[in-house]
């Protein structure tokens, strides 16, 4: 019933900077925990960052420091700004959009993120 679409991947050199991001079609991030995963060629989907719907974040060791999580104010869009890239940032990032206490879960589509010089 929710869409997510992801968008603000590309081509990006060594140090530089992207920031995601994940839009729903409905105002739902009040009530939903989001997840930003990546996925390279061979390797399994891993956990990036994440923002609970009171607002509290958490972020794999390999990104601290370099990546935030945020929303936007009106709860229609999350953020993952992304800076200091290096090589291994390449992969595919997803969003995916939870709703506990309800059983619900929805991902989008996919974004690529490509660090190369």
């Amino acid at each position: 019933q929710v869409q997510l679409v992801e968008s603000g991947g590309g081509l990006v050199q060594p140090g530089g900077s992207l920031r995601l991001s994940c839009a729903a079609s409905r105002s739902i991030f009040s009530l939903y925990t989001v997840d930003w995963y990546r996925q390279a060629p061979g390797n399994q989907r891993e956990l990036v960052a994440t923002i609970t719907s009171a607002g509290t974040t958490n972020y794999a060791d390999s990104v601290k420091g370099r990546f935030t999580i945020s929303k936007n104010n009106a709860k229609t869009t999350v953020y993952l700004q992304m800076n200091s890239l290096k090589p291994e940032d390449t992969a595919v990032y997803y969003c995916k959009a939870t709703w506990t206490a309800v059983g619900r879960e929805y991902w989008g589509q996919g974004t690529q993120v490509t660090i190369s010089s």
